[in-house]
C-alpha cells in the first residue's frame, strides 16, 4: 500500500510538479490539498491534460483547476460503503479523510473484494441452447416444446407420472388449494416457519390460516404440534381442508408421521417443496409425498427459470386439471368459452428452456451447496456458541441455504450483529424467515407451538442466521465468509 503522503500535492504546486508526481507514484491519482493539509479534490492525468488544453502552461499553478466536489469517504466507512460509492459513480479510486478533512488513505477498486451474495442464479452451458431454439422456432409465448419437455423431464427426475409448469411456486400453491376446493370459511393448516408465499394463497381463497410450529430436528413442521391442532379441530368439528407442509432450506419435513396424522383425519397434504428440489426423504424425492407437491424456480432457488414453479401429483387427473385452470380455464370448444374461473399461471416456453438447461446440472448444484454446508460445519465447530442447522437422519438435504444458530446460553452475540458485521465487509447474510404467526398480516391467526411452553420457530428466528450458500461460490468466497464471521465470533470469546 502506497504512503498517502506521496499522493499529496499542494494547490500552489505547478502543473509540471503534478505530472512528475503522477508519473512517480503510478497510482493514476493525486490529492490536491490546501496549506492546512485539507482535501480539496482529486487530480488525474485527464484533469491535467484539460488544464493544458485550456491554455495554461506547464508552470501554471494547480489552483487554476476547477473546484469540483470529488467523492470521498470518512475514516469510519466500511468496504461496503466504498464498493457502493464506486459502483454508483463508476469510480476506480476513493480517498479516505480523517475528521480534520485530511487524506489518510487511497482505496483502489481492485482492493475491495467483490460482493458475496446469499444465493444467486448459477447459469451453465445448456440454457442458451434451449432458449435459442425457442427464438429460432418462434415459440416465445406460454406453452411450447420446452414447456412440454421440462414437465416431462421434471416428472422423470422426481419419479412422478406428470407435472405442470407454472409461472411461480406461489401460483402452484394457489392452484393446489383451488383443486382441493378450499374456500371461504374453510381452515388451512400451514407451517409457520416459512416465507409468506406459503400462506398467502390461503387468503386468496378467503380461507383462514392456522399455523403449526417446527420441531428442532429438521426445523420443519412439528408432528407433535400438528397432532394437537388436528385433535382440537376435530373436537370442534372444524378440520382443515388441507395442511401445507413446508420443506425448509432444502430439507424435507418428517413426512411419515405428518402423513399418518393427516391420513387418519382424512386431510390432504400440500407439500411445499419450493426450497427442496433435489432433496430426499427415505430415498424418495422431496415434494412427492403429499396429495399435491409444488416447487419454485425463483432466481434464488437451487435451479432457476428466473421465475417459475411446478405442480406435481401422483394422480394425473389433478395435474391435468391444474393445466386447465392455469390457462384461463378455456373449454374445449372451437371458440373462446369459459365455464369456470381460470388463471394466467402457465410458464413461458422461453423460461422453460432455461429450466431444462438448469435441470441437467441439478445434482451438481446440490453437491456444491452440500460442500458449502460441510465447510461451514467443519470450521464453525471450533466455536461452542455456534451450531449449524441439523441435517435429519431420514434423508438428504440440499442445504439450499446454510443456516447457523447462535446459542444464547453461550454467547451474547445477536444475529443482527453478525449480519451487520458481514455486510460491512461486502458479504450478504440474512435473518431466517420470520414465522407467519409473528407477521402483522396474520396477527389474529391461531398458532400451535411445538411444546405448550416453547416455540421452536420463535427461538430460531431470534437466534439463527442464513449464510451465503450459492452454488457458484468459490473456495476463496467460502474461506472469506468463514474468516470474516470468525472475526466477530472470536471477539465474543475474548
Amino acid at each position: 500500500m502506497i504512503d498517502v503522503k506521496e499522493l499529496l500535492v499542494n494547490e500552489t504546486a505547478t502543473l509540471k510538479d503534478a505530472l512528475m508526481q503522477l508519473d512517480k507514484t503510478g497510482q493514476g491519482i493525486l490529492f490536491l490539498i490546501n496549506v492546512k493539509g485539507e482535501f480539496i479534490r482529486t487530480i488525474t492525468d485527464g484533469d491535467l491534460r484539460r488544464l493544458i488544453l485550456s491554455g495554461h502552461g506547464i508552470e501554471s499553478n494547480l489552483n487554476h483547476l476547477s473546484k469540483q466536489q470529488s467523492k470521498f469517504l470518512t475514516h469510519t466507512a466500511t468496504e461496503k460503503d466504498a464498493f457502493q460509492l464506486m459502483q454508483k459513480y463508476e469510480l476506480d479510486h476513493i480517498p479516505v479523510l480523517d475528521n480534520q478533512n485530511r487524506p489518510i488513505r487511497l482505496i483502489h477498486r481492485r482492493e475491495i473484494p467483490q460482493s458475496i451474495l446469499l444465493s444467486t442464479p448459477h447459469i451453465g452451458d445448456f440454457e442458451q441452447q434451449y432458449v435459442a431454439e425457442a427464438f429460432a422456432t418462434n415459440w416465445i409465448a406460454p406453452l411450447g416444446p420446452n414447456v412440454d419437455a421440462f414437465e416431462r423431464e421434471i416428472a422423470e427426475y422426481l419419479n412422478v407420472p406428470t407435472a405442470a409448469a407454472l409461472s411461480s411456486g406461489t401460483a402452484a400453491i394457489h392452484l393446489a388449494l383451488v383443486l382441493l376446493n378450499v374456500g371461504p370459511n374453510d381452515r388451512v393448516f400451514c407451517s409457520s416457519f416459512t416465507f409468506v408465499a406459503s400462506a398467502n394463497p390461503i387468503l386468496y381463497q378467503g380461507a383462514t390460516p392456522v399455523f403449526i410450529d417446527s420441531e428442532p430436528t429438521s426445523w420443519n413442521m412439528s408432528p407433535k404440534a400438528l397432532e394437537r391442532a388436528l385433535k382440537e379441530a376435530d373436537a370442534e368439528g372444524q378440520l382443515p381442508k388441507a395442511v401445507i407442509v413446508v420443506n425448509l432450506y432444502g430439507q424435507s419435513a418428517d413426512m411419515d408421521p405428518l402423513k399418518a396424522l393427516c391420513d387418519s383425519y382424512g386431510v390432504p397434504i400440500v407439500e411445499d417443496a419450493a426450497e427442496s428440489l433435489g432433496a430426499t426423504y427415505k430415498n424418495k424425492a422431496s415434494g412427492t409425498f403429499g396429495h399435491i407437491g409444488i416447487y419454485s424456480f425463483n432466481g434464488n432457488k437451487i435451479i432457476t427459470t428466473s421465475g417459475g414453479g411446478m405442480l406435481v401429483a401422483q394422480d394425473p387427473e389433478i395435474v391435468e386439471r391444474a393445466r386447465f385452470l392455469s390457462t384461463q380455464s378455456r373449454d374445449p370448444a372451437p371458440h373462446y368459452q369459459h365455464s369456470c374461473v381460470g388463471y394466467n399461471y402457465r410458464m413461458s416456453n422461453v423460461l422453460a428452456g432455461i429450466g431444462r438447461g438448469q435441470l441437467k446440472v441439478l445434482d451438481e448444484r446440490v453437491k456444491a451447496r452440500r460442500d458449502i454446508y460441510a465447510a461451514y460445519t467443519k470450521e464453525f465447530s471450533e466455536y461452542d456458541s455456534v451450531n449449524m442447522m441439523p441435517e435429519a437422519s431420514y434423508g438428504r438435504s440440499t442445504h439450499w441455504l446454510s443456516a447457523l444458530i447462535l446459542d444464547p446460553e453461550k454467547t451474547d452475540l445477536k444475529p443482527k450483529q453478525l449480519i451487520d458485521h458481514l455486510f460491512q465487509r461486502n458479504i450478504e447474510a440474512r435473518h431466517v424467515w420470520k414465522p407467519m404467526h409473528l407477521q402483522p398480516i396474520f396477527s389474529n391467526a391461531q398458532y400451535y407451538s411445538h411444546e405448550l411452553d416453547f416455540s421452536v420457530s420463535d427461538y430460531l428466528f431470534n437466534h439463527a442466521v442464513c449464510l451465503p450458500s450459492g452454488s457458484n461460490m468459490t473456495a476463496q468466497d467460502i474461506t472469506r465468509v468463514i474468516a470474516v464471521s470468525g472475526e466477530i465470533l472470536t471477539k465474543e470469546l475474548a
